[in-house]
């Protein structure tokens, strides 16, 4: 049988892997032991937080509209109730951008739904 030399693959692979750790501090952008854990950390942390981005602009959306609605004598439980009742269909992201950008047309909202 003939012998198999995997210099190349192996090259390979650690190269490809220091290339991924572009931008790390210290050791582990160079070295292949230290690259090699810090990615490993590094995808583990990029799955979890795209999940937690969304929980966290929710939560964003939540405070702007809440903030507002306050401010025109309303809490956000009972706004959101009423739009709903209402039938408008504007989600929490829009709805915190007029309150954030075009307080006037939120002001408007509000009044309908307190109708």
């Amino acid at each position: 049988m003939t012998r198999v030399k995997r210099g190349v693959q192996k090259r390979k692979r650690r190269k490809k892997v220091i290339k991924q750790a572009k931008g790390f501090k210290w050791g582990r952008k160079a070295k292949y032991r230290l690259a090699k854990d810090a990615l490993r950390h590094a995808w583990t942390y990029a799955y979890r937080d795209r999940r937690a981005k969304k929980r966290e602009f929710r939560q964003l959306w939540n405070i702007k509209i809440n903030a507002i609605c306050r401010e025109n004598g309303i809490s956000y439980s009972r706004f959101i109730n009423a739009i709903k009742k209402e039938g408008i269909i504007i989600d929490r992201k829009i709805l915190a951008e007029l309150a954030e950008f075009n307080p006037d047309i939120f002001k408007k909202i509000i009044e309908n739904v307190k109708k």
